[in-house]
């Protein structure tokens, strides 16, 4: 791999994984009723179409850093055709929180958007 794309590959990482948590809580915050792993990296997934955001396997140790924030609750189903499903929902600490991050996300994407265009800032 050259140096251009290893440095590419890391930048991907390190952005994705600082939106992950914004883009999981929005989901969950749209979400009508508990939701579990495979069904989240679905629905993302189809929004996503071919951008390389989160892969699923990345989805689940953020959902279980939500948790352990408070951010998200959970339980265990047990499944008839497979092993037991975990199902996730949003807290109000997490409603709270994804109204923050709405608000820091957008200052951090009009700053980015000012010194990527060359405005003085």
């Amino acid at each position: 791999m050259d140096k251009v794309m290893e440095a590419t590959w890391k930048f991907r990482k390190e952005l994705n994984a600082g939106i992950s948590s914004l883009l999981l809580l929005s989901v969950m915050d749209q979400a009508e009723e508990p939701l579990y792993g495979y069904l989240i990296a679905k629905m993302i997934s189809e929004k996503s179409g071919n951008i390389p955001i989160m892969k699923q396997g990345a989805l689940y140790p953020v959902l279980r850093s939500l948790a352990a924030l408070g951010l998200l609750d959970s339980h265990v189903d047990p499944s008839v055709s497979g092993p037991p499903r975990r199902y996730y929902w949003i807290t109000e600490a997490g409603r709270k929180a994804l109204k923050e991050w709405r608000i820091v996300w957008t200052e951090a994407r009009d700053f980015i958007e000012i010194i990527l265009g060359g405005e003085n800032v």
